[in-house]
């Protein structure tokens, strides 16, 4: 199963990365203004679609564009064909696609492919997370201050959802750097190789997620909600993190709560 969804991301990928310039329809979705989606996400999440069916054409489907194909197996595809829109419609190398499996409610693999630098990061349950087969492991970062950590803003950011901006204006004062590249998937990928020392967003979708949480986890990282508690990729607010700045940055969001 691991090596069909590597096939289906690399697969999309390379369609991503050739298209990038020419797509020709550029819509927004309903009632969200910044939400983009172009021909070449659907044509991407089609792509993979058909490459997982034709080996399991019973397995159900969760994709970003297409919606749930539901179905009566244990086992659900979960797929964003491209994350990273705004970026790709801009001309800015920095997108992905991104699929999880979920097996009877629990994630058992992931994989999220950057195409623009040819990064290929695999997690499967309980062996561990890779980045091009090179085990990787989250940072060994201890202190908050210390941190380069990283985060992306909802598109319905002005009605300022969950505190968005309150938290955002707090992790600046409390960290070294905040980041923000637009693609929570490499968001989430970067924390599990170390590049960053944690992530928190309000708002996102399982697609968004779902190879990112088990890619952290699976490199030694703790995955919750925004209080530190067990969360799941259907509940929108996400905390990832190397573990041992986990409980710092569940203050400094627990304050942003407050001023609201």
């Amino acid at each position: 199963m691991i090596e069909l969804a590597v096939d289906a991301a690399r697969e999309a990928g390379k369609f991503l990365k050739i298209s990038v310039g020419k797509f020709r329809e550029l819509e927004r979705k309903q009632g969200e203004e910044r939400n983009l989606v172009t021909e070449i996400d659907k044509k991407a999440e089609q792509m993979i679609i058909e490459i997982i069916r034709k080996r399991y054409p019973t397995h159900e489907f969760l994709g970003e564009e297409s919606g749930s194909h539901k179905t009566q197996s244990d086992y659900k595809w979960i797929i964003d064909p491209l994350d990273g829109t705004t970026n790709f419609t801009h001309g800015l190398p920095i997108f992905c696609t991104t699929i999880g499996l979920e097996h009877k409610g629990e994630i058992i693999l992931g994989v999220t492919y950057d195409p623009n630098t040819d990064e290929l990061f695999t997690a499967e349950k309980n062996k561990g997370a890779y980045l091009n087969s090179r085990r990787i492991h989250v940072s060994k970062v201890k202190r908050l201050m210390e941190s380069l950590i990283i985060t992306g803003f909802p598109y319905d950011i002005k009605n300022n959802p969950h505190n968005a901006v309150e938290h955002f204006s707090n992790m600046l004062m409390a960290t070294q750097a905040v980041r923000r590249l637009g693609s929570a998937a490499i968001d989430l990928a970067y924390v599990a190789c170390g590049r960053f020392d944690g992530f928190w967003e309000v708002t996102l979708n399982p697609w968004d997620m779902a190879a990112g949480v088990l890619l952290v986890e699976e490199a030694g990282g703790k995955f919750t909600n925004f209080k530190g508690f067990p969360s799941t990729i259907y509940f929108p607010n996400v905390l990832a993190t190397n573990g041992l700045i986990h409980e710092q940055m569940v203050e400094v969001l627990r304050r942003g709560f407050k001023q609201g």
